[in-house]
């Protein structure tokens, strides 16, 4: 099938012969090219890369959110809100408090 025309610039990466092989046979099990899952693979760990360091960057946040305010809910408020949640009723969550 055709590849839509995408604006790339080559870039090179060096392998060591091993992890080449392993690319090579996991393309021809695939009948991909090993460009492909090569592009693939490297496609896949940004994104789950970029999610991470989101989720990272949200925790600071958070952490520097509850420093400044002292506000939170505690372990139990939590669970016993996440176990309404799992029984299916839509509740609001718990209230912060210091």
């Amino acid at each position: 099938m055709p590849q839509p025309h995408i604006a790339a610039k080559t870039m090179s990466v060096k392998l060591d012969l091993s992890t080449r092989a392993r690319v090579e046979n996991l393309a021809e099990a695939r009948q991909r090219t090993a460009h492909w899952v090569m592009r693939e693979a490297i496609t896949q760990y940004v994104d789950r890369e970029e999610k991470r360091e989101s989720f990272r960057q949200d925790t600071i946040k958070a952490w520097e959110e509850y420093r400044s305010t002292r506000l939170h809910i505690t372990a139990d408020e939590a669970d016993t809100w996440l176990a309404q949640l799992e029984q299916g009723n839509d509740i609001e969550p718990p209230e912060c408090h210091v």
